[in-house]
C-alpha cells in the first residue's frame, strides 16, 4: 500500500481553504451579516450554547441585524453575550427581539481588520505548504520502498506542486476579496 494519497492531500488542502473562509466570514466589514454572530455563545440552562441555537439571526437591512430569541428568559443572557463578545456591537432590546445596528468602521479599524485577514491567509498558506511537504515526504518514502520509480515520483511531485499552487491561489483570492470588502475599495 502506497503512503502517497492524492485524495487525502486534496482534502487537507481544501480544508485549509475552508478554514480560511470561516475565519474571514467572522471579520466585520461594516455590512450586516448573520455569520458575524457565529462566535457568540450564550450561557443558558447552565450551559454555553451558540447564539444560533437559542435564537434566529437575520439581517433585515444592510446595517442592522435582528436576533429573535425563542425563549423570553434567554433575552437578557443573549444581550449580555453579544455585548461581551468583543465585536463592538450594542443590541437594543425590543421584547424578545434584539436589534443590533452595525456601526461604521473607522479607517484605523478597517486597516486592522485587513491586516488580520492577511494573517489568516498566511496561516492557511502555511497549512497548505505543510500538506505539500507531507506529500513530498511520502513520495520519497514510497520511492525508497520501491512502490514506484523515480519517473513516477517526479510525476506525482508535479501533481502535488500544481495542487499546492492552485490552493494558494484560492487562498490569495479569498483574502484579497475580503481585504477589498473591508477597506471598501
Amino acid at each position: 500500500m502506497a503512503a502517497y494519497d492524492k485524495a487525502d492531500l486534496e482534502r487537507r488542502m481544501h480544508g485549509a481553504v475552508e478554514a480560511l473562509k470561516g475565519d474571514l466570514s467572522g471579520l466585520r466589514t461594516g455590512r450586516a451579516s448573520v455569520s458575524l454572530l457565529d462566535p457568540v455563545t450564550v450561557e443558558v440552562y447552565g450551559a454555553h450554547m451558540p447564539l444560533n441555537q437559542v435564537a434566529t439571526v437575520s439581517a433585515p437591512e444592510s446595517r442592522m441585524l435582528s436576533v429573535q430569541v425563542w425563549d423570553k428568559a434567554n433575552t437578557g443572557p443573549a444581550d449580555k453575550a453579544i455585548r461581551s463578545a468583543g465585536l463592538g456591537l450594542n443590541p437594543i432590546v425590543d421584547g424578545q427581539t434584539l436589534r443590533i445596528p452595525i456601526p461604521d468602521l473607522t479607517e484605523e479599524r478597517r486597516k486592522e481588520l485587513a491586516k488580520l485577514a492577511g494573517q489568516y491567509a498566511e496561516k492557511a498558506r502555511i497549512a497548505a505548504r505543510n500538506v505539500r511537504r507531507d506529500g513530498m515526504e511520502s513520495l520519497k518514502l514510497d520511492e525508497k520502498k520501491n512502490v514506484f520509480g523515480e519517473d513516477e515520483r517526479k510525476r506525482h511531485e508535479t501533481e502535488v506542486q500544481k495542487l499546492t499552487d492552485a490552493t494558494i491561489a484560492d487562498i490569495d483570492a479569498a483574502a484579497t476579496a475580503k481585504e477589498k470588502e473591508i477597506l471598501g475599495k
